[in-house]
């Protein structure tokens, strides 16, 4: 009775493979970088003084345009996931 697996692993090395490929890492990877505008875009605006109400909290930037950047970058990753790789 021979042993074929150990044949074949000793006559072709195992070839590592990625998940995907590396456009979807690039997809990826930029996809976490609008989030993390998004997260930056949505920092700030504190007071120093609890007594104190600042107004900046419900600008535009932090109400309407940060929480948009998020999706998008989550829409981003979302789409890098399910690219088919060729």
């Amino acid at each position: 009775m021979k042993n074929n697996f150990k044949e074949e692993s000793q006559s072709e090395p195992h070839k590592q493979e990625f998940l995907f490929d590396g456009i979807n890492y690039k997809i990826l990877l930029a996809g976490i970088g609008v989030i993390a505008l998004g997260f930056i875009l949505m920092s700030g605006g504190g007071s120093d003084n609890p007594n104190v109400f600042n107004e900046d909290v419900f600008s535009f930037r932090r109400i309407r345009l940060a929480p948009t950047t998020v999706l998008i970058g989550f829409g981003i990753t979302i789409y890098s996931i399910f690219k088919k790789s060729k």
